[in-house]
């Protein structure tokens, strides 16, 4: 056991290293700040402790020596223990203060390092800083200098001024005029481009471009990585070119689904907030059902499940009564849509039947009309479902045995997806009944300006409670509903008011 420094990179939580990552799935304790992604903190086991020591301009929740007190005293019950810190914990991090005095106390530790933000943010905002025969070379500097030595700082601008190649400051906007003016008197020219660019790496991503000149007149903010040489100008920008880029979408799965599409919209950009409005639970009846369908898969002609809720359980069930696939034989099985079928396939059974269109009507149509002398089949679905196609079915001769396999009941919402879902620009919604449990949770007043649906059955619940649907996919998949989600934002690249 001990403790882990660990860089948690510039604020993209795929800039994690591999070994944060494995330290942070084995934290009894997670100590972190305010420039950490708290997504990271998804990675620690759900018993860990979670304490925030975060520190912002104007405000400190808990002061340096304290910290390294806390760390000290965590590190001596033998607990593991990951101290989650913006950056790499060895630049302007105070990392080493925290190693001093775990050291001193004779408290096992280990430095995990991390991806500055000082090289991070100007790659993600197309900002090179060195390039060949112009910028051979690049300067850190931290513009948080010690109080202790009056107002004429710590750092020697001027000196830094002189160096040449990139410079590039962190910490520096409080003081940009100051510095500024210092850079320029050792030698810089006001005409010198300057890019700040403030949270960088994330979906808030912005970066403002002026001159050494300007630079102090632009509204900027903390926290900004200032670049100061002939590099702030070229713009290789790709990031902010995302196609979701800045948009803070709000994901409605369950928690246990949720995770797939919020990092299909991560990657075109988007600030995913996932906000479960439903949770799976056992049918009424405990399962019981289920269970005895399980144990006579080989009585039915036709296994059709609807969706991947349904897969998995139909699976749990025969685990369960102790068969495995070949409880499926002599039984055709049916999926209603590809996300079905790969929850069947994962569990050894490949779909005979997945319709083009991923609804109960294609399906029905796809599925074969009985023998003369009949035929059973065996419908695994929520508890709660349309009867489209039990009714169906029975009209064209087939036995139907309708299993509850699970149902939905409304998750616990907290004020601070509560907060998150009022500053949000677009509500995803995956099935009826998160349109249903939404409401019923926030209110129609509540929902974000832009409504998308993963198909005709969803955007129709959406539309009967009184919504408007912006974007219906096409393509009745979470890989659908993020290229349409794609596609309405290249017609539609203003945010709404």
């Amino acid at each position: 056991m001990a403790v882990f420094l660990v860089g948690a990179g510039p604020g993209d939580p795929g800039l994690l290293t591999v070994r944060g990552a494995e330290v942070l799935a084995e934290a009894d304790v997670v100590v972190y700040d305010r420039l950490s992604v708290e997504a990271l903190l998804d990675l620690a086991p759900p018993h860990a402790e979670r304490i925030s020591v975060g520190k912002a301009p104007g405000r400190v929740t808990m002061s340096q020596p304290d910290i390294n007190a806390l760390l000290v005293e965590r590190g001596r019950t033998g607990a593991t223990v990951v101290r989650l810190k913006g950056g790499d914990p060895f630049v302007f991090a105070r990392g080493g203060e925290e190693a001093a005095a775990l050291a001193a106390a004779g408290v096992p530790f280990e430095v995990v390092p991390g991806i500055t933000s000082a090289i991070a943010a100007p790659a993600y905002a197309g900002i090179p800083v060195t390039l060949r025969h112009s910028s051979t070379s690049f300067t850190v500097v931290t513009g948080h200098e010690d109080p202790s030595v009056g107002d004429e700082g710590s750092v020697d601008w001027q000196a830094v001024a002189r160096v040449g190649g990139t410079i590039v400051i962190l910490m520096g906007v409080a003081r940009i005029r100051r510095i500024a003016d210092a850079l320029m008197a050792g030698g810089r020219s006001p005409d010198t481009p300057v890019a700040a660019v403030r949270w960088g790496t994330r979906p808030e991503q912005r970066t403002v471009r002026a001159t050494l000149g300007t630079i102090a007149a632009q509204d900027l903010a903390s926290p900004s990585v200032i670049v100061v040489g002939g590099v702030a100008a070229v713009d290789l920008g790709w990031f902010e070119q995302r196609a979701l880029f800045g948009r803070r979408v709000v994901v409605t799965r369950t928690r246990g689904q949720a995770s797939q599409l919020a990092a299909a919209l991560h990657g075109l950009g988007a600030d995913p907030v996932e906000v479960p409005v439903i949770e799976v639970a056992d049918p009424i009846d405990g399962g019981a059902a289920l269970r005895r369908a399980a144990g006579a898969l080989p009585t039915y002609d036709w296994v059709v499940v609807t969706s991947p809720n349904g897969a998995a359980r139909l699976l749990e069930a025969v685990d369960a009564a102790g068969h495995d696939a070949r409880a499926f034989a002599g039984a055709r099985v049916a999926a209603i849509g590809p996300g079905t079928a790969a929850t069947l396939r994962a569990g050894g059974i490949r779909a005979d039947v997945v319709p083009d269109r991923f609804v109960a009507e294609a399906l029905l149509d796809a599925l074969p009309r009985p023998p003369a002398s009949g035929g059973r089949v065996l419908l695994a679905r929520a508890e709660v479902a349309r009867d489209v196609l039990p009714d169906g079915l029975r009209a064209r001769g087939w036995q139907v045995d309708v299993v509850d396999a699970y149902r939905s009941v409304p998750a616990t919402v907290s004020p601070e997806q509560r907060a998150a879902v009022a500053s949000a620009d677009i509500v995803t919604f995956t099935s009826s009944s998160t349109v249903e449990r939404f409401l019923d949770a926030f209110g129609a007043e509540s929902v974000p300006p832009v409504v998308a649906c993963i198909g005709p059955i969803t955007a129709g619940t959406a539309r009967q409670r009184g919504l408007v649907v912006d974007v219906e996919a096409p393509v009745h998949t979470i890989d659908g509903l993020v290229a349409a989600l794609a596609s309405w934002a290249a017609t539609a690249p203003a945010r709404r008011p």
